[in-house]
This record gives C-alpha cells, sequence and structure tokens, in this order.
C-alpha cells in the first residue's frame, strides 16, 4: 500500500526502542542527508556513532546516556530517508526523548542542537538515575521495600485494566485522605499510554503500596519496570535542574507544522513555550493518549478542519534547520485524500499505542529503509 497522496503524521519513539544495530540499514542506503546525520551525532557526541550502533551490547544501549543520542539519531534518520524519497511529516510528535526529534522536523530547533539537548538530557537524566540507585545502595530498606528484583530502587510501574482517568483519581484520593503524607505521597502518573494502560514513577515504599491499592481497586496487573529510574515525575527533578543551562542556550522558533506536546497533549504553536516544555517535560506525565486524541480530531475528516489549521513557513531571518533542507516540513494545509501515521524510528510501540486509541487513520512502521520502501 502506497502513502503518497496522504498527509503523513511522524510519531517518533523515545527510550526503550532501541536496539542493536538500528539505523545503520538507513545509512547504507540512504543519501547524503542520513551520512551527515551520522557524522553531526558523532562530531557533537564525542564517539562514532556508527560504530557504537554496530558494536554496543544490549545493557551498553539500555543506559540514558547512551540510548537518547543513539534514538534520537535513528529517528532523525528514518526522518532524513523518507524525506529522500519524497515523504515529508504535515504534522508530528514525539513520545518523550522522541519530541527532540519532532522539534527538528517541525524547524523548531536546528540538528546540530538537538545532538546537544539530547546529549545533555541523557547525561543528567543518568547522573539522577546514578544517585537514586548509590542513596537507595546505602539506605537500609524498610520490610514493605523488601521484595524481589529492583523493589528497593524508586522506578516506574504499568497499571494494567483501569482506565487512566480512574488511576489518576485514585492517586489524587490517595494523597488527598493521606494528607499528602506516608508512602502513596511518593507516587505519580509518568506516561498516559493508551486508554488501557497507564505507567506510574515513585519511591520504592510508594510503588509497594501502590501496587495493593491498584490491584484492591479493580487492576489486573502491576508490572514493575525495568528502567534506570522513576522518569517523568518531581523525583528526577535534579536532572530538570542540570540540563537548563544547556536548554537556555539553544534557540527554539515557533513550528513550521503542527506540533503536539508531551506537556499538554495539545498542539502547541509558540517555540518559546515548546522551550518551557522541553524542561517540565523531564518532571511531568506524557500525555500521549491526549496527544493522540489531539491528532486525530485535528487529521481524521481533513476537509472538516483544513480552515481551522494554518502551516506557517519557517522566518527567513531565523533558519530552524541551517543546511537540512531535507528535513525542513513541506508547507500544508490539511485538506488531503487522507491521512497516515508513521512510527518514525525504531520498535513498533507507538503503533501499538495508536491501535489501542481506536483512531481509523492507519498506522505504519517506518523506522528501517525496507519498511519505509514498502510504503512508496
Amino acid at each position: 500500500m502506497s502513502i503518497k497522496g496522504t498527509k503523513t503524521i511522524f510519531l517518533f519513539p523515545g527510550q526503550g526502542a532501541q536496539y542493536r544495530g538500528m539505523a545503520l540499514d538507513l545509512l547504507e542506503a540512504g543519501g547524503t542527508e542520513v551520512k551527515r546525520l551520522f557524522e553531526t551525532a558523532s562530531e557533537i557526541c564525542g564517539k562514532d556513532m556508527q560504530a557504537l550502533l554496530r558494536d554496543s551490547d544490549d545493557e551498553t544501549l539500555k543506559r540514558t546516556d547512551i540510548s537518547q543520542p543513539a534514538i534520537t539519531l535513528a529517528n532523525l534518520a528514518a526522518a532524513a530517508f523518507l524525506a529522500e524519497q519524497g515523504i515529508h511529516p504535515a504534522a508530528c510528535a514525539g513520545f518523550s526523548l522522541g519530541e527532540y526529534a519532532a522539534l527538528v522536523c517541525a524547524s523548531v530547533i536546528k540538528v546540530e542542537d538537538c545532538f546537544t539537548l539530547v546529549k545533555a538530557r541523557g547525561e543528567a537524566m543518568q547522573k539522577s538515575a546514578d544517585r537514586i540507585r548509590r542513596e537507595a545502595d546505602s539506605a537500609v530498606p524498610s520490610p514493605e521495600e523488601c521484595l524481589p528484583g529492583m523493589a528497593k530502587l524508586p522506578g516506574m510501574a504499568a497499571v494494567i485494566g483501569l482506565a487512566p482517568e480512574k488511576v489518576e483519581s485514585l492517586i489524587t484520593e490517595w494523597k488527598t485522605s493521606a494528607g499528602n503524607g506516608g508512602a502513596i505521597a511518593g507516587l505519580y502518573p509518568a506516561n498516559i499510554n493508551s486508554p488501557k494502560q497507564l505507567v506510574v514513577s515513585g519511591t520504592a515504599a510508594a510503588l509497594a503500596e501502590a501496587e495493593k491499592l491498584f490491584k484492591e481497586a479493580g487492576a489486573r496487573r502491576f508490572i514493575r519496570l525495568q528502567v534506570a529510574g522513576p522518569f517523568h515525575s518531581p523525583l528526577i527533578a535534579d536532572a530538570a535542574e542540570i540540563f537548563r543551562p544547556v536548554l537556555e542556550a539553544a534557540s527554539f522558533y515557533d513550528p513550521a507544522i503542527p506540533f503536539y506536546s508531551n506537556v499538554t497533549g495539545t498542539r502547541v504553536t509558540s517555540g518559546a513555550e515548546l522551550k518551557k516544555f522541553a524542561l517540565a517535560q523531564i518532571t511531568s506525565p506524557v500525555r500521549w493518549t491526549e496527544e493522540e486524541a489531539a491528532i486525530n480530531a485535528e487529521w481524521n475528516g481533513a476537509s472538516e478542519t483544513a480552515e481551522k489549521i494554518v502551516v506557517l513557513e519557517p522566518q527567513p531571518s531565523e533558519p530552524a534547520s541551517e543546511g537540512s533542507s531535507v528535513l525542513e516540513p513541506q508547507p500544508s494545509s490539511l485538506a488531503s485524500e487522507g491521512s497516515s501515521v508513521l512510527e518514525t524510528g525504531p520498535g513498533k510501540v507507538l503503533q501499538g499505542l495508536w491501535k489501542d486509541s481506536g483512531s481509523v487513520i492507519p498506522c505504519y512502521a517506518a523506522g528501517t529503509a525496507e519498511t519505509i520502501m514498502e510504503l512508496l
């Protein structure tokens, strides 16, 4: 099936999508733009990214400071390869880390600034995760925390079988009942993934208490995730502060195409706002279901909403991605023969979440040269 003639919405995956060898097929099959991305990433990150992707084992790629630049490179390489085939984004969004590739494709930040930012963001979050582990290793766990696996560490868990709205309301209710004290005070909604799943972050004690409470409330499962820390929560506020000066030095421009934010779950039109949200995103939940709903509302039945969407040209006086015209979006209206969504990067997680959203807009894999060529 060909997506040519449709308006394509690019969705970029985040951490967890990485695998050894990702994007190397795009480098081999792609043109000068893909090669330039690898060269730029290698120069800014201070390591040979081609060798890193080829030679690293899974454990190395799981490190936050390694995976963030690596996944961003894979995401942007997929977007560049699509552009070389004549497929450009009409709108974009990214899941957590994936927002940075989306910012490039919407001409909000330059490619060079993108790699500077994700390198600093990954290092800041790794430092926070290392701090959390050191503190947990030196602490004497309470009896409730003496559970198998990583239970004595702050972390994340997926709540299955309760609507996200119910999970959020229960967390608020429990905290209010406890007077914002006790173990449950350290629990936060983190990733609002789909109508079927919400991921929480919390301290070890909060996760232990939450597992019991959520199951009593009707959750089918409470799955501890093997992650480096309690991401997208105030528990890693130190990472945001470490990242702040690097972010403040970067230039952000108004998006040239519709861009949807993790922090608000809505379309955002201001570069200044997106810069604020880039910092807030570290400690705020990813409102992915709301983003999906906003995308579906604007792009399903394009003719009905075309007048509401105005796509802006990048300002000539402030080029958002100098020297990277292949990645620049193509100005367009919503009026089209139809829309399609592409998971532009490694993995298939976002396709599954999009399916759970119930949208009739089709979503396709676009993370390898093979899957992309099948769409033409």
